[in-house]
């Protein structure tokens, strides 16, 4: 991931040498090399990709016209994107956002280990079907949309035997399709909580 851009350009480069420096590590070796199961862990894919989504936009930054930023009224990421707006906006430099977002992911790492929860992409059903099938499916457990991706796909999060059930469910109640989600960790439910708390603190 980002091997190409680093190689063609110079500023993607510098961006990730930079990022390399702020974590310790050679985050840059693991984004272009892998391994893949070391790349899925969460403490090392949230600075991964954000080192590589800044340096996306500093290649563009380099070949764009001058002034371009000038005209940029906002900046908005999505989940683990966020970060990298605040980067792109000037609101937080780089070193900083890798560091932040490496802790992240360490304490929602902690927060369930892996194995222990999932995600799950259903495609085709409303919203309001999906809040049901998590209430039918959690037994007990967390499980929650996630993400609102589009009209018909939300993101589901929690344990992992209720994303399991409710991929079950799912297919039963008429889902056109329903994908597990490569993740090590699921985020943006009540079981990120302890990170979210220990995030704040640090923030």
């Amino acid at each position: 991931m980002g091997r190409l851009l680093s190689d063609a350009e110079p500023q993607a480069r510098s961006v990730f040498e930079r990022a390399d420096r702020a974590v310790g590590f050679a985050l840059s070796r693991t984004c272009f090399e892998g391994p893949e199961e070391t790349l899925r862990l969460t403490a090392v894919t949230q600075p991964a990709i954000l080192a590589t989504s800044v340096a996306c936009l500093e290649a563009l930054a380099a070949r764009a016209p001058a002034g371009w930023r000038g005209r940029i009224a906002c900046a908005a990421g999505h989940s683990l994107g966020e970060y990298s707006a605040l980067v792109a906006a000037g609101a937080l430099d780089l070193e900083d956002a890798v560091r932040i977002v490496r802790r992240r992911g360490e304490y929602m790492q902690e927060a369930v280990p892996v194995g222990e929860g999932a995600m799950a992409a259903v495609l085709g059903m409303p919203v309001d079907e999906v809040r049901v099938l998590c209430h039918d499916a959690a037994e007990g457990d967390v499980l929650a949309p996630a993400n609102l991706n589009a009209q018909d796909q939300t993101v589901v999060a929690g344990t992992a035997r209720a994303v399991n059930r409710l991929v079950v469910l799912a297919k039963q109640r008429g889902a056109r399709k329903t994908v597990l989600l490569p993740v090590s960790a699921p985020f943006h439910c009540d079981l990120m909580a302890p990170a979210r708390d220990r995030l704040a603190r640090d923030l």
